[in-house]
């Protein structure tokens, strides 16, 4: 009897570092899943991405325009019955997220038809959740685990914390290029009113020479 006291608390330690071992194997497989991509539409061009999902399942779309033109875009959701969920017109960034209502294929398109020659970089994710289940027999009696919950809450977190970082760090690349690009329309704005008040002061002095000149007469 002493030994099998002596085995529980062990065997209890060994249930419990194997389910944390297997949540961290979950995060740190999370958190190479859930990258963002970046994508080049071209001038009067269209692209479409497709997702096929159950009824329940949570959708989500975050999207930033990186470079060209004037960062716009037109974006566009659709669902599986041709019915526009979300759309968009001339827009540089969003952040939209719903419900599926019924089975069947979301289609998730950016147009940039509206630029004449100018192609965008758009960097974007689809988060796609889990659909929703149907309560288990077991969980009525209160035998049902909340490991599984608890993965499934982390998951989400970490996909949220994941986006949210990528979208900060396109942020500061675009806000860095903005204020690179100032930066040198300033520098070359300088240059040039350096080059006309020398310009200006050279012909000034030119000018007074010229006029207090003494002029002999033959």
């Amino acid at each position: 009897m002493k030994k099998m006291a002596n085995l529980a608390p062990t065997f209890c330690h060994i249930q419990v570092t194997a389910a944390m071992n297997h949540i961290c194997f979950v995060i740190l497989l999370l958190i190479g899943c859930t990258n963002a991509y970046y994508m080049t539409i071209d001038a009067h061009a269209e692209e479409c991405f497709f997702e096929k999902v159950s009824a329940g399942t949570k959708l989500g779309l975050t999207f930033e325009v990186a470079e060209g033109g004037f960062l716009d875009i037109d974006f566009n959701i659709v669902g599986p019955n041709g019915q526009t969920i979300e759309s968009g017109e001339r827009v540089s960034n969003g952040k939209y997220a719903f419900k599926a209502d019924m089975d069947g294929v979301y289609t998730y398109c950016f147009s940039n038809k509206m630029s004449t020659m100018t192609p965008k970089i758009v960097m974007f994710t689809i988060d796609v959740g889990e659909p929703t289940a149907e309560l288990h027999p077991d969980a009525a009696n209160g035998n049902h685990t909340k490991l599984e919950e608890m993965i499934k809450e982390l998951s989400g977190a970490l996909r949220t914390v994941k986006h949210e970082q990528d979208y900060m760090n396109l942020r500061e690349r675009v806000h860095r290029t903005i204020n690179e690009s100032t930066n040198s329309r300033v520098v070359m704005w300088s240059f040039f009113e350096a080059f006309v008040l020398l310009t200006m002061t050279a012909g000034q002095v030119y000018y007074l020479k010229r006029f207090f000149e003494v002029r002999r007469v033959v």
